[in-house]
């Protein structure tokens, strides 16, 4: 079953991203993941305001493959690296209508 990481990063600083790009978007294909957005074009239509820099959105084949990006040791230094240069929130959600 397909999972979609759905992200919102806002940079405090630009100092990580220019190393953070290449592995990450190494690191998401080798995971069997494909990047469905990845824009700063993105416009809240509805609830309380939450901003965000980038509006990001992976799609992976499985939960494991997600989860083998987010543990993947490559990854790691860029993890924490865009962890502190930024504010970050990451949610993983499950492609299945639970309300059909």
């Amino acid at each position: 079953m397909s999972y979609y990481s759905v992200l919102d990063v806002t940079p405090g600083n630009e100092s990580w991203i220019r190393d953070y790009l290449p592995t990450a978007n190494k690191l998401v294909a080798k995971h069997g993941g494909k990047y469905l957005a990845r824009t700063a074009s993105h416009e809240q239509i509805e609830g309380e305001q939450k901003t965000a820099a980038l509006r990001i959105i992976i799609e992976w084949p499985s939960k494991e493959n997600a989860v083998a990006f987010m543990h993947d040791p490559e990854y790691a230094p860029h993890l924490k690296a865009r962890t502190i240069g930024s504010i970050s929130h990451h949610y993983l959600i499950e492609g299945k209508d639970d309300l059909s």
